[in-house]
């Protein structure tokens, strides 16, 4: 099952309001070096948490990366992001196992708790929520994951309990 990428906005992409002088060392450490693309976009996302648009500028302007390969591959590969995350992503699986078992059901609760959709991320930047293809954990189906936890065996109800629960640990 392929899952679709969201078309997000971009808005906060936008804007420049990061510490750029922080990708210095990871621009001195991959300048020159043969497929250095995907590590120094790798290691802006590891600083900020998403690739900044004055990031781009940024490692363009010192490496001589062209910004349309730059942001070509930024968009091609799932694993980056263009806009701000959660503190807790939520990935709720919904490959076959977890489709059969009602992943929808989760989904469609935590975007009920959350007021987000798919893709999307809460207005306190605690969560973001995303579908995801296959977690890799089949026989716990339903199955989501939140930062390295897996949790299985779910229901809507017990989703959003772990959610609720998750934010008030980081409220004390």
């Amino acid at each position: 099952m392929r899952i679709a990428r969201k078309n997000t906005k971009t808005s906060s992409w936008l804007k420049n309001d990061v510490n750029l002088s922080l990708l210095d060392p990871l621009i001195h450490k991959y300048n020159g070096k043969k497929g250095n693309l995907i590590p120094l976009l790798q290691g802006t996302q590891e600083l900020y948490g998403y690739l900044p648009r004055g990031a781009f500028e940024k490692i363009s302007n010192e490496t001589g990366l062209e910004l349309s390969e730059m942001f070509g591959v930024a968009t091609f590969y799932a694993q980056f992001r263009l806009k701000p995350v959660g503190k807790h992503i939520i990935k709720v699986c919904h490959g076959t196992a977890c489709h059969v078992q009602n992943a929808k059901e989760i989904s469609e609760s935590l975007e009920e708790a959350l007021k987000i959709k798919d893709g999307e991320t809460t207005d306190d930047r605690i969560f973001t929520l995303e579908s995801v293809a296959c977690l890799g954990c089949c026989s716990l189906a339903p199955v989501m994951m939140i930062g390295e936890q897996a949790y299985g065996k779910l229901t809507g109800n017990e989703s959003v309990k772990i959610v609720k629960n998750i934010r008030l640990a980081d409220n004390n």
